[in-house]
């Protein structure tokens, strides 16, 4: 038995390495150019489908990652891993343009120590995501020529973390998780200067940057659970992220076009691999979840964070405000126990998201409001196949701003083993 659960490990930490290598930045929002770029507040699939549901309420056939004081209530092994893919229009008042992406979208295992009471979980995830692509086009002042901006930017900040969720009484459970917080966002600016005819004037220049970050991150969480009556609960959580300084280094360069990634090149160097770091605020989560034991559930959360406070590394002034997310979110269970019908089996959710993203520019908040769908489909006992599905609106056109109309594709499974809690009776 012993064997058999070093296996099940290491292969578990294979993956994780190998998917580390492999990790893609999901298409993220054009207002990803702004601060770090665009934060994952909605969990896993299974949060996913209920408006990013996950700070009061989890279960035990899915990784907890929102709040890991709600591990506990993984009772036996689980292994979960899923893609994504975004596809968006991006319009103004006068053109539009279509952009999708996708990749790996995280990866997560639960195991329980001293099952109901200690459960550990390992993963990898996104926090952030940077991609962009930017045409600004603009007169010079005090002189008869047009800027030609063309603006990109890739990558983001991704964790492995290690959590740990301990039952202290019946019915409350905390958590704590700490994450290694790594990843590279390189941004890009290149500059070209037009005539009245069109003709380009000089050459065109480039400005380069790349940031890498390195640091380690702390969430804790907590969870009570109020029994109403013997099939009733109501479910109470709340979470506190603390990432605060994070430590990294930057490269930055103006320089000819195609030179300025090259430290040796000819060009201005304004940073060579420089060692400082960003804040990034503190982020709090509160819920509350009524459930109908293997029947329903019903909840409300909200997460805030304030971007205030966000200091980038180096010290540019961003029109950055408070970050805040709610979420509405259901899910239903036709019959567990309907062995003959899959359908009858199946976890249904359904969601509403709204965030008031910390974005602001030209004097308006960048909102962004979604529904959300989702659904868990047994595959054997245990097992899962896990869809969700968000179609939202970011932004506006009003003031000069975009308005991005996406549908986000989650797809992913959750693979389930209590196989090494029995005992060989045959050695």
């Amino acid at each position: 038995m012993l064997s058999k659960i070093k296996l099940q490990l290491l292969g578990v930490i294979c993956t994780l390495f190998l998917f580390s290598e492999a990790q893609a930045q999901s298409s993220a929002s054009t207002y990803s150019a702004l601060g770090i770029g665009e934060f994952n507040y909605s969990g896993l699939t299974q949060n996913q489908g209920m408006g990013g549901l996950g700070v009061s309420y989890g279960t035990g056939w899915n990784a907890n990652v929102v709040n890991p004081a709600l591990t506990t209530y993984n009772t036996i092994f689980n292994f979960q891993a899923a893609l994504n893919y975004k596809r968006f229009n991006a319009k103004n008042n006068s053109e539009s343009s279509d952009v999708d992406g996708g990749g790996l979208s995280y990866v997560a295992m639960s195991l329980p120590i001293k099952s109901g009471k200690v459960t550990m979980g390992l993963g990898l995830n996104q926090i952030t995501s940077v991609n962009y692509r930017l045409q600004v086009e603009s007169a010079v002042e005090n002189a008869e020529l047009r800027a030609y901006n063309y603006v990109q930017g890739d990558g983001g900040i991704s964790e492995a973390y290690m959590s740990f969720g301990v039952k202290v009484a019946k019915n409350f459970s905390l958590g704590a998780q700490a994450s290694y917080l790594f990843g590279s966002t390189i941004r890009n600016n290149q500059l070209s200067l037009l005539n009245d005819n069109n003709n380009q004037v000089g050459n065109t220049t480039e400005y380069y940057e790349r940031l890498t970050v390195s640091d380690i991150g702390l969430k804790a969480g907590a969870h009570y659970v109020a029994k109403l009556s013997d099939k009733n609960n109501l479910h109470f959580g709340a979470i506190y992220q603390n990432l605060g300084d994070v430590s990294g280094k930057a490269f930055a360069k103006l320089a000819a076009l195609g030179e300025a990634s090259d430290p040796d090149s000819d060009g201005d160097l304004i940073a060579n691999d420089e060692k400082g770091s960003i804040y990034i605020p503190n982020r709090f989560g509160f819920g509350i979840t009524f459930e109908k034991m293997n029947k329903f559930a019903l909840g409300l959360e909200g997460q805030y964070q304030d971007f205030n406070k966000f200091k980038s590394f180096f010290g540019e002034s961003l029109s950055l405000r408070e970050a805040i997310k709610v979420g509405l979110g259901f899910r239903i269970v036709p019959d567990y126990l309907a062995i003959d019908s899959p359908l009858k089996r199946t976890t249904y959710r359904f969601g509403l998201e709204y965030q008031q993203t910390p974005y602001y520019l030209n004097q308006t908040n960048i909102n962004d409001i979604g529904i959300n769908f989702g659904a868990s489909f047994p595959v054997n006992q245990l097992s899962l196949v896990n869809l969700a599905v968000k179609v939202g609106q970011r932004g506006t056109t009003d003031n000069g701003l975009i308005q991005e109309n996406y549908v986000n594709f989650t797809f992913g499974f959750s693979l389930n083993d209590n196989s090494w809690f029995y005992k060989r009776v045959f050695e």
